[in-house]
Order: C-alpha cells, then sequence, then structure tokens
C-alpha cells in the first residue's frame, strides 16, 4: 500500500544506510511491519488473528523440525519412535505435547480469522486475491494436519489414513489408482508412512511461501476495518508501530497463555485416547473420527447416505465436502452488496449469527459424534442450510437489504460518539 503522507524509511547509522543500498532489507521490514506501513486506525482485536496464525505456524515449524530429528517413519517402530520422543528425550513430552496442541491452536486461530473476515466482508473487492490466497493457505492446512495426524501411527492414525485416502476411490475410473498411488500400495503401510512423513515436513515452508504472498497482495489495497470504509486520508490510518505491534503483543500474550494452558494442564483434551494403541489392521475401532478442525466437514461427507440415481451416495459426500471449502472462493461474486461490513447490514447480521455461525457449530458436533441418528438427519439438515447460506440466502440477502448508514470516513466512525457527527446514507 502506497500512501503519499507514509514515513519514509531513513537510515540511521552508517552500516545500515550500507546495508540499505546493497541489500534493503531494512527497508522491506519497515515498510511491510514498521512505521512505514499506515493501518486504519480503528481495527479491533479481531485484526490480531493474522499475526496469532503466522506465531502458530513459527511453533510448528520449529518444534516440528526437532520432532523430526527422533521420528522414525516406519511401520514397525513409528509408534514407538513417539513413545520413545516422550519418555527418554529431553523436553520431549513438550516438543510433542507443543507440535500437538499448537495445530489445534493454529486452527483455532485461522476459524476465528476466516469468520471475521466472512463477517466485515474482507473478501469484497479489491482484496479477492488476499482471501483467495488465505484459502490456499487453510487447505495447505488441513493437508498438512491430516498427513501429521497419521504419523503417530496409533489406532486412529492408522483407520484415519485408511479412510481419509479412501474418499478417493469413490471417484469413478481414477480413484482406485490415485489411492494406490497416494498410499504406495493397497493400505497404509510403511510407503505411506514415508510419503505422508516427508509432505508433512515440507508443506509447512510452502504455507509460510503462500503467507508471504498473502501478506504481499494485502499491502497493494491496505488492510480493511470494521467499517468497510476505504481509507481516505491521513487522518484515517496510524503507523502500524508502534500502535500495532503494542496490540498485537497482547492478543500473543493472550494467545501463549492459552496455549500454555492446553500444553501443561490438558495436553491430551483435543486428541482421540485411542491413538495410545498402536495402529492394528486387523481391529478397527468402535467410532473412526478425525481431529475436531475437521469435524464440520466430516458431518457435510457422511450427511449423504442415499444414492441419487447413478451416483453413489459415498462420490456424492466426497464432493459435497469439497465443494464446502471450494465455494469460499466464489464469495466475492456470490455477495454482490456495496456495503462490506456487517456492522451495517442488519439482514445480513442476523442471518450470520442466528445462521451460519450456529450451523458450522452443529455441524461440528454431528462430525464428532457417532454415525447414527439421531446426529446423521441433523447434520443433513445442517448441511443443506450451510450450502443454502451461501448459495441462496447471501445473494438474495444481497439484493433486498437496505444498509445502514455509513460514515464518511473511518475517522468520522471513531469520533462519532463525542463529536456528534451525522452519518450519510449508503449508497
Amino acid at each position: 500500500m502506497s500512501f503519499p503522507w507514509a514515513n519514509e524509511y531513513k537510515p540511521s547509522n552508517a552500516f545500515t544506510r550500507y546495508l540499505d543500498e546493497r541489500l534493503p532489507l531494512p527497508r522491506f521490514v519497515y515498510n511491510a511491519v514498521g512505521a512505514g506501513y499506515p493501518v486504519p486506525r480503528n481495527l479491533n482485536y479481531f485484526w490480531n488473528f493474522g499475526v496469532l496464525a503466522g506465531v502458530a505456524l513459527m511453533v510448528q515449524i520449529v518444534t516440528g523440525i526437532v520432532l523430526a530429528m527422533h521420528y522414525a517413519a516406519e511401520g514397525t517402530i513409528a509408534f514407538a519412535s513417539v513413545e520413545h520422543i516422550m519418555r527418554d528425550v529431553n523436553a520431549g513430552w513438550f516438543i510433542r505435547y507443543a507440535h500437538a496442541n499448537g495445530a489445534s491452536m493454529f486452527f483455532i486461530v485461522v476459524y476465528t480469522h476466516i469468520f471475521r473476515g466472512l463477517f466485515y466482508g474482507s473478501y469484497k473487492p479489491p482484496r479477492e486475491m488476499v482471501w483467495h490466497l488465505g484459502l490456499v493457505i487453510f487447505l495447505l492446512m488441513m493437508a498438512t494436519a491430516f498427513m501429521g495426524y497419521v504419523l503417530p501411527w496409533g489406532q486412529m492414525s492408522f483407520w484415519g489414513a485408511k479412510v481419509i485416502t479412501g474418499l478417493f476411490g469413490a471417484i469413478p475410473l481414477v480413484g482406485e489408482p490415485i489411492q494406490t498411488w497416494l498410499l504406495g500400495g493397497f493400505a497404509p503401510d510403511n510407503a505411506a508412512l514415508n510419503r505422508f512423513f516427508s509432505l508433512h515436513y515440507l508443506l509447512p515452508f510452502v504455507i509460510l511461501g503462500v503467507i508471504i504472498l498473502h501478506i504481499w497482495a494485502l499491502h497493494i489495497p491496505g488492510s480493511s476495518n470494521p467499517t468497510g470504509v476505504e481509507v481516505k486520508s491521513e487522518q484515517d490510518t496510524v503507523p502500524f508501530h508502534p500502535y500495532y505491534t503494542a496490540k498485537d503483543g497482547v492478543g500473543v500474550a493472550a494467545f501463549f497463555l492459552l496455549f500454555a494452558s492446553l500444553v501443561f494442564f490438558a495436553p491430551n483434551m483435543l486428541g482421540h485416547p485411542d491413538n495410545y494403541i498402536p495402529a492394528n489392521p486387523m481391529s478397527t475401532p468402535a467410532h473412526i473420527v478425525p481431529e475436531w478442525y475437521f469435524w464440520p466437514f466430516y458431518a457435510i461427507l457422511r450427511a449423504f447416505t442415499v444414492d441419487f440415481f447413478f451416483i453413489p451416495a459415498k462420490l456424492l459426500g466426497v464432493l459435497a465436502m469439497f465443494a464446502s471449502i471450494l465455494l469460499l472462493f466464489f464469495l466475492p461474486w456470490l455477495d454482490t452488496s456495496a456495503v462490506r461490513s456487517g456492522h451495517y447490514r442488519p439482514l445480513f447480521r442476523k442471518f450470520f449469527w442466528f445462521g451460519l455461525v450456529p450451523c458450522v457449530i452443529i455441524l461440528a458436533w454431528c462430525g464428532g459424534a457417532p454415525a447414527e441418528e439421531p446426529y446423521v438427519i441433523i447434520s443433513q439438515i445442517a448441511s443443506a442450510y450451510y450450502f443454502a447460506h451461501f448459495l441462496i440466502i447471501l445473494p438474495i440477502i444481497a439484493r433486498v437489504e437496505t444498509p445502514k448508514p455509513l460514515p464518511n470516513s473511518i475517522t468520522e466512525a471513531v469520533l462519532a460518539n463525542h463529536a456528534g457527527t451525522k452519518l450519510q446514507p449508503a449508497e
């Protein structure tokens, strides 16, 4: 983002001048996250979650590198190598629990980040590319998390790998060859472990690269804000540093407080006890369930129980599960309202808080429950509403809704309660 009032980088000494002339890294940092980056002055704490996602990724990369030094991706000793890390490696229990719970914290942060974007219309022009890159990051996270869940080689790891890779077998003609290619055989074994381990190690660095693109794309139009009104003058902005570095510091402190509480007091709360049983291909668990952050999509997958003409129910479930994420790529064109922020869209706000949010929570509840009644019928209703919300309700709201008056500027919105300024109706 380039503003005429943005602070210019001025090297303070001979060394920084020398470095800036030959490798302008200080200038890059200054313009990206320093005083040279003007940010809307009205950002609330929901805008902390982008930074928190970066912090969570760094935790995962650092702990993952240490774990990789001691893990053995071989079927007969993979489970034992994890126990070796927990019992024999110095601070191994801490690194392993930090990595496992760090994945959950990463998804908590990213889900909050996504719902913030949905409510405040961060997917709307000119920030479509920021939104799309964010969804690519989310898909890469899901792939990385799935492969990481397989590595401990417990019962849930083995059967989770068998069930999830089995979904590709539902694709006509090419499904079974793809499944065999993914596993390196006809069932999860050494080949699958080696593939998943190598990809699980590699993908976080790919995610880091896409995050750099995500931030780059964000800096072109600049950050969105709770009003959805674009920056119009210098009074609408403040330098990122020190104002938002301090605010992000508060968020990071809260993040690590919750993270430490999980690691030290409830390290297995978000895991499954069956994964402390070594993988046994001859013993199927009574209830196969993925990690909690996959539950909404797992519920959509299981909601299809009847074949539709020549299309098997399993294939319908697979298509619906992937479609539930892919349709988010089309949000900039599904929601045609000129007003971004949900604060100024009363009808949109009602359907968001009393429709979409409860729907996702219900799907998560059903995804973690057994595949039996009443969970199946509830997941079917919730899945139908999920797709209807984006494909039917949202476009209709955009056409019939009368938004509340928008402020003329960000500064006016900030000072309205004190200055008593009059707002103009939204166009």
